[in-house]
């Protein structure tokens, strides 16, 4: 999971610089520039996702070689490194979608879609994949990334979705709002 951990700080670093941008363009009362900000976040963190999927794909047999020498665990690895593959291309562009919603102020539905995700997709998934199942790792494994490609395309869906120019117009009504109570 090094590799996951590592390759995450990029799209985190996304996550959080898409939703400071996205938050200042729609303040801005720029939908245009809030709709530019999140393609052009999106889409570089997916083709450093799919960089590092090809990566791990293709070299998925010799991927353990840099941690160990074991037989066994060298074998589980190569086993579980097509996991890792979807999991870190799904984790590239999730965070990135997270950030443009928190950043469009809908915490709350980001919030409900993540509890919803995990707790009653990906858990249960996993669950019934390792246990019922007997695939193990490989099934909790498989019921959590489940879980994700679910709450990815949730937040997907909202993103394409959205009129970025009636969200700018709401946030103007909010700094309204909000300057009238100082």
């Amino acid at each position: 999971m090094t590799i996951n951990a590592w390759e995450m700080m990029i799209p985190l670093a996304f996550f959080a610089g898409t939703g400071v941008r996205v938050a200042n363009e729609l303040g801005a009362g720029n939908g245009k520039g809030a709709r530019f900000a999140t393609i052009v976040s999106s889409l570089t963190s997916l083709v450093i996702g799919l960089f590092f999927w090809v990566l791990i794909m293709g070299l998925h047999d010799k991927l353990a070689l840099i941690f160990t020498s074991s037989a066994v665990v060298l074998d589980a690895v190569n086993n579980l490194a097509i996991l890792l593959a979807f999991t870190i291309l799904l984790n590239s562009i999730q965070p990135v979608l997270s950030g443009v919603a928190v950043g469009s102020g809908w915490q709350s539905a980001v919030a409900y879609v993540n509890i919803g995700s995990y707790y009653l997709i990906g858990v249960p998934m996993g669950v019934l994949l390792g246990w019922l199942f007997d695939l193990g790792v490989l099934g909790i494994w498989a019921g959590m990334i489940g879980g994700t490609a679910v709450q990815t395309l949730i937040l997907a869906i909202m993103t394409i979705r959205c009129d970025w120019e009636k969200e700018a117009m709401v946030a103007s009504t909010r700094m309204d709002k909000w300057s009238e109570v100082r």
